[in-house]
């Protein structure tokens, strides 16, 4: 191997190190609000509104969460 390919695998292993940091992060997020939104629920807090956007946070979350599992994961020739 020459230095450029063991720099660009260093590169493509820190990305994937960030990734996977991310990914964490982004599930912890979405674990915390579901927690809260099941305990608004569960109180009969009726601001259906700040629900329904945590709701669409917690979506966009899940999105990104699929989206760096795909990233991560590697291609499968079938």
């Amino acid at each position: 191997m020459t230095d450029t390919t063991d720099d660009i695998d260093k590169e493509v292993e820190a990305d994937q190190a960030a990734m996977k940091e991310l990914l964490v992060g982004l599930k912890e997020e979405h674990r915390r609000i579901d927690v809260e939104i099941k305990a608004l629920e569960e109180m009969g807090v009726v601001d259906v509104l700040k629900i329904r956007r945590m709701k669409k946070i917690k979506l966009s979350i899940k999105d990104q969460i699929s989206y760096l599992e795909n990233q991560l994961t590697p291609d499968i020739i079938a």
